[in-house]
């Protein structure tokens, strides 16, 4: 089933803002309706972290069968998570962070979700980023 853009994109924001605990939950449940989905954790120093998160993301996609191991699905992936840092880096840059990336195929659609706590001293701030990318359903 193809689920329109929207839609794949409040999977991944569920995924991102899911606890680890219902991640499995959310898998099967998103997996029901022929959406794939997977989030992992991300943390450290904003202005270091870049290519580690856009890494961390591509694994977790390749582990769980979100995208094929070919440059056109590589390159989807590593775009939307370097978009969505994008969108995070005006307030999240020369700061620690902590979050989960969440991320949502069906068919064409893929939509990366970063939710990120930031912390300076004891206030925390927290944002979230998204971006989406059309990519060629070759299952």
């Amino acid at each position: 089933m193809d689920h329109k853009s929207t839609i794949v994109a409040k999977a991944s924001i569920k995924m991102a803002i899911s606890s680890r605990e219902n991640e499995d939950k959310l898998i099967e449940a998103y997996k029901s309706k022929g959406m794939l989905v997977t989030a992992v954790d991300i943390g450290g120093d904003f202005s270091k972290f870049t290519t580690k998160v856009i890494e961390r993301a591509l694994v977790a996609s390749k582990r769980s069968g979100l995208i094929k191991d070919c440059h056109v699905h590589d390159g989807a992936v590593a775009g939307a998570t370097k978009d969505a840092l994008c969108e995070l880096a005006p307030k999240a840059t020369g700061l620690n962070v902590g979050g989960k990336i969440g991320i949502a195929r069906s068919g064409e659609h893929l939509s990366v979700c970063i939710f990120l706590s930031i912390g300076l001293l004891h206030l925390n701030e927290v944002t979230i980023g998204l971006a989406h990318r059309s990519i060629p359903d070759i299952y």
